[in-house]
């Protein structure tokens, strides 16, 4: 760990499956809301592959924004914090189009003594996954929300 206190945001999701892309759009959201903070790395993670290992090891903090099954209304979040965040990723695998899962991402961070400590999934219930470059209009609105929650989740993990 490089006690920098950088936060790691990871964006998941893919943006031709309308509220599939959920992770990604916030990315693209927080990219303006956080431009000049040296203390927050974006990083649009797609459809993930294992080439976000090395990312998730090398990062201090981490945050996960993702489209996420855990039977709410369309368009509502929920914050799963450290061993919150394990179990839920551990018991919902999803079926979506990733090349692996985010628990096999964690899984290898772990084995390698390197799963940040301070972790969060902040899931998006999505309302369709239908082919379509944009959001339901629940899940927008979602979006911004969640780019809130991360923000908050770094204010409190700083004090």
């Amino acid at each position: 760990m490089t006690g920098s206190h950088k936060t790691l945001i990871l964006g998941i999701g893919n943006v031709l499956l309308q509220d599939e892309g959920a992770g990604v759009h916030a990315i693209q959201m927080l990219a303006e809301r956080v431009a000049g903070r040296d203390d927050i790395e974006l990083m649009d993670g797609g459809t993930l592959s294992f080439s976000l290992a090395g990312a998730i090891e090398d990062a201090e903090r981490l945050i996960v924004i993702d489209a996420a099954h855990y039977d709410g209304e369309p368009g509502t979040t929920k914050v799963f914090v450290g061993e919150q965040m394990d179990t839920f990723i551990g018991s919902n695998r999803k079926c979506s189009v990733h090349e692996v899962s985010l628990i096999d991402l964690m899984a290898i961070a772990l084995l390698a003594g390197q799963l940040p400590q301070q972790r969060a999934l902040i899931g998006i219930q999505p309302q369709t996954i239908a082919w379509g470059e944009t959001p339901s209009p629940p899940v927008a609105a979602a979006i911004h929300q969640a780019c809130d929650q991360a923000l908050q989740l770094i204010e409190e993990w700083r004090a």
